[in-house]
């Protein structure tokens, strides 16, 4: 396939075209901090540095803080319009929206804005009622799935049968919503392919997020000490117990540290397992940081280390490749298209903290020409998910023109 054009001419010519009016319906945006939100974010501000008009339907931070506003995001300033929005407590930071205002919402926002598209980032709440309601309009409906319906049960607080219910009416309700829509699209091929087997639709495009690999640093000078790293949210499907658990199973003798750059409802649990296993004077739990400080702390880490198995792309895993880093990945889902076993790193049986920590070890014990080449691999490896591509494809998505390459 022939790599889209990405190249400044395209964008001016681009930019010298009509802008677009585009609606972006996100269940999660900042502050929420997870990949789908920051992915929402990059796209929001990267359309509007091409000349669009973007408005974002998203929750409100609190309850009391809702309406349109202007906000500063990814250094772009777009329309907000911030809904009605209440903190689901079985989660540490969760805000939604009720889903029967979704299509009160949606009506108000597309008769003020009139936009050309509507891009919904879910199918659960927001982007449920848009799509209903852009119908109604005739406004075309672009979707993109970042979503598995099995994640959300972790924060039902239902019996296990309950949330088996709710897992099947969740998917029936997303083919529905995704069947009313232009095209549906996903973060890789292995998560397209998930979605059509889930739910039998055809034709959803694998599109990366993408990332700008130029704010990142990469180091390919050799480590003094032995840094890991681990980037997300601590919650279950993470399974940082595992990679807590290869932390111990490494030899003392390299002298090891874990660097955990997230927050999540996992954070105590995990903090009490790190004590148990005798690893509190090596593991640092950094919470929430801000890019400066991410950046900086993966520029210097010798190797990403990531357990989870419910990625279906992981925004973190290709920060760390754009840093220059080796990568140890589970065996599962769309990590394997990221990480390529014994390019850029290594992969492990998924919660197999032994294989973990093996290849762990060949990481942090390979000579410095070998740790060169995974480095430059995983450098190599990132350029096909460069956001300028990635907006290349939504722009003609929305415009309904042929795909670039």
């Amino acid at each position: 396939m022939t790599p889209p054009a990405t190249t400044d001419d395209s964008r001016r010519e681009d930019a010298g075209r009509s802008p677009l009016t585009i609606v972006i319906g996100a269940d999660t945006f900042a502050p929420h901090v997870n990949g789908a939100a920051r992915f929402a974010e990059r796209l929001a501000a990267g359309l509007v540095a091409r000349g669009h008009s973007v408005h974002v339907m998203a929750p409100s931070a609190t309850h009391r803080r809702h309406g349109v506003f202007t906000e500063v995001i990814e250094g772009e300033p777009m329309t907000m319009h911030r809904l009605p929005s209440w903190r689901w407590y079985p989660h540490d930071w969760l805000t939604f929206v009720f889903p029967w205002m979704s299509k009160h919402h949606a009506r108000r926002v597309l008769d003020s804005v009139k936009p050309d598209v509507v891009h919904i980032q879910s199918h659960i709440i927001i982007g449920r009622g848009l799509t209903r309601e852009a119908r109604k309009r005739g406004i075309p409906i672009i979707a993109t799935n970042h979503v598995m319906a099995e994640n959300v049960v972790d924060f039902t607080t239902l019996p296990h049968a309950l949330n088996n219910v709710l897992v099947k009416l969740a998917w029936a309700d997303a083919k529905r919503t995704f069947g009313m829509t232009r095209a549906v699209t996903t973060p890789t091929r292995k998560a397209a392919d998930f979605l059509e087997a889930t739910i039998d639709i055809t034709g959803v495009l694998p599109v990366s997020c993408g990332i700008d690999a130029s704010n990142y640093t990469p180091d390919l000078t050799p480590r003094e000490s032995n840094r890991i790293i681990f980037v997300g949210r601590l919650t279950t499907e993470k399974h940082i117990d595992v990679l807590l658990r290869a932390m111990q199973k490494l030899d003392a003798s390299f002298e090891a540290t874990l660097d955990v750059v997230g927050d999540g409802d996992q954070r105590r649990a995990l903090e009490t397992l790190a004590r148990e296993l005798g690893l509190e004077s090596r593991v640092i739990f950094h919470g929430r940081t801000d890019e400066t400080e991410l950046r900086s702390l993966l520029t210097r880490a010798s190797v990403f280390a990531i357990a989870s198995i419910a990625e279906l792309q992981s925004i973190a895993t290709m920060e760390a490749m754009a840093s220059g880093l080796p990568i140890v990945a589970a065996n599962a889902v769309a990590l394997p298209h990221l990480v390529h076993h014994g390019d850029n790193g290594y992969l492990f049986e998924p919660g197999n903290a032994d294989e973990m920590a093996a290849r762990l070890t060949d990481v942090l014990t390979a000579a410095p020409e070998e740790r060169m080449r995974m480095q430059q691999a995983s450098l190599k490896g990132v350029e096909i998910h460069d956001i300028n591509r990635t907006l290349d494809t939504f722009e003609a998505l929305y415009r309904g023109e042929p795909l670039p390459g």
